[in-house]
């Protein structure tokens, strides 16, 4: 499933096993961005057979990873996706989890996170978040340069 931008489009990702937690971030994305193309996951396995399909410019700018989820974890899918050869490595990547376990935190920075953010239960906390994300001049942070950010 490819996404193309046009028309001033914005292309993310979410990975989230949670279908209610899905529905609750599409319906935050469209409220802070209607121009932002949401692509959703159920589960790591889907994300990553979705990812591994984009190239260049269908790439998402950004991708929400839960990181507890069957079959290959939130975890699992940021260490992947940044061992890639290519552009996909350089794609932002924000975990988002109800976790605000220390060594989660600590992992995902490791790893190569762009950002982590402990899951909002408010609709309009959510909002909030995502539109100081999306809202994030990020052009031109290459890999030596970018900064883990605790959200």
């Amino acid at each position: 499933m490819a996404f193309e931008k046009h028309n001033s489009k914005r292309f993310i990702f979410l990975a989230d096993d949670d279908s209610d937690d899905r529905e609750f971030f599409a319906d935050a994305v469209s409220e802070v961005d209607p121009n932002v193309i949401l692509g959703q996951a159920p589960d790591g396995m889907h994300l990553m057979d979705n990812l591994l399909s984009l190239s260049g410019a269908e790439l998402p700018e950004f991708i929400f990873l839960d990181i507890n989820m069957p079959g290959k974890s939130g975890l699992e899918c940021l260490a992947e996706i940044r061992s890639c050869k290519g552009e996909l490595r350089e794609v932002n990547i924000v975990m988002l989890s109800t976790s605000s376990d220390p060594e989660n935190i600590q992992r995902a920075s490791e790893l190569g996170a762009t950002f982590y953010a402990v899951k909002p239960s408010c609709f309009e906390r959510l909002k909030s978040l995502l539109g100081e994300v999306l809202s994030m001049s990020l052009v031109g942070a290459v890999e030596g340069n970018k900064k883990f950010l605790l959200v």
